[in-house]
C-alpha cells in the first residue's frame, strides 16, 4: 500500500486522519503477493530435532503426518481445551504424536492407534528417542474403528483423525459417542492434498472427505465446525 501526506487537503474526498498537524491521505491500497502465505504460515513454528527426524522417517514409508503447522495448530487446540485423554487416528511416524503430547496436559495420555506395524513401530522408537513417559501413551496396531468401538462414552477431550477417508462417516460416529460435551473432532488433511475443494476431482477418497464436510455442517445441533487453512487442512468439529 502507499501513503501520501500533505499538509493542507480542503475539499479532499479520499478518506483520511489527522497526525497532529498533518493530514495522511490513504491514496492508494495496493498489495500484490510476493510470498507464499500459506507455506510461510505451515513453518512458522519450526519443529525440534525429534520432530525433524521422525518426519524424515515418515517420508521413507511414506506415512500421512500432519504438516508443521497443522501440528502446531492441533498442539494449540489440545492445550486450549486442557485436553487430558486424546485419541490419535492414524499414527503415521509419531510426529503428529509429538505435536499433540507438547499440548496435552502432563498427566494427559494419548491412544495412537495404525492398522501397519510398521508405522507403529518407528513411532514407538521416536516417542523412546523423545525420552517421553511410557505412561502417556499407548499405541495400538489395529483397525481403529474396531478400537473406537471399545473406548468408552465420552471419556475423551479430543480425536484426530488422519485415517483412511472412506472410513470417515464411522469415525465421526463414533467420535460423537467418546467425546465429552465440548470435545474435539479434528479432521486433518480436510482439503485431500488440495483435491477437496476442486469439484472436477472424483475419487472415492475426496468424495468421502467432502461428503464428511457437507454432514457435519448439516448437523448443527449436535457438531459446531470451523474450517481452518492450515497445512492441507484441518476440519474442527466440537460436540455440542
Amino acid at each position: 500500500w502507499s501513503w501520501k501526506s500533505r499538509s493542507g487537503c480542503r475539499g479532499e474526498s479520499k478518506r483520511w486522519h489527522r497526525l497532529g498537524c498533518q493530514i495522511v491521505i490513504a491514496m492508494d491500497w495496493k498489495f500484490e503477493m510476493k510470498f507464499d502465505v500459506t507455506q510461510f504460515s505451515d513453518n512458522y513454528l519450526g519443529e525440534d530435532p525429534n520432530q525433524v527426524a521422525a518426519r524424515a522417517r515418515g517420508v521413507e514409508l511414506g506415512t500421512v503426518d500432519t504438516t508443521p503447522g497443522s501440528g502446531a495448530f492441533l498442539r494449540y487446540i489440545a492445550s486450549l481445551i486442557s485436553a487430558q485423554s486424546v485419541v490419535e487416528i492414524g499414527t503415521g511416524s509419531g510426529v503428529g504424536t509429538l505435536w499433540l503430547l507438547n499440548g496435552i496436559m502432563q498427566s494427559g495420555v494419548i491412544t495412537t492407534i495404525d492398522p501397519e506395524v510398521q508405522h507403529i513401530q518407528i513411532a514407538r522408537q521416536v516417542l523412546q528417542d523423545a525420552d517421553v513417559a511410557p505412561n502417556r501413551y499407548r499405541l495400538i496396531t489395529s483397525d481403529y474403528l474396531e478400537v473406537m468401538h471399545k473406548l468408552a462414552d465420552r471419556a475423551y477431550d479430543l480425536v484426530v483423525f488422519r485415517g483412511n477417508p472412506e472410513d470417515i462417516l464411522d469415525v465421526i460416529d463414533q467420535s460423537h459417542r467418546i467425546l465429552r460435551v465440548g470435545g474435539i473432532l479434528a479432521i486433518d488433511h480436510f482439503y485431500g492434498g488440495g483435491k477437496v475443494p476442486d469439484p472436477a476431482q472424483r475419487d472415492p477418497k475426496t468424495v468421502a472427505l467432502r461428503e464428511a464436510g457437507k454432514f457435519l455442517k448439516s448437523q448443527s445441533e449436535v457438531w459446531d465446525i470451523s474450517l481452518n487453512p492450515i497445512g492441507d487442512g484441518v476440519l474442527l468439529a466440537t460436540k455440542l
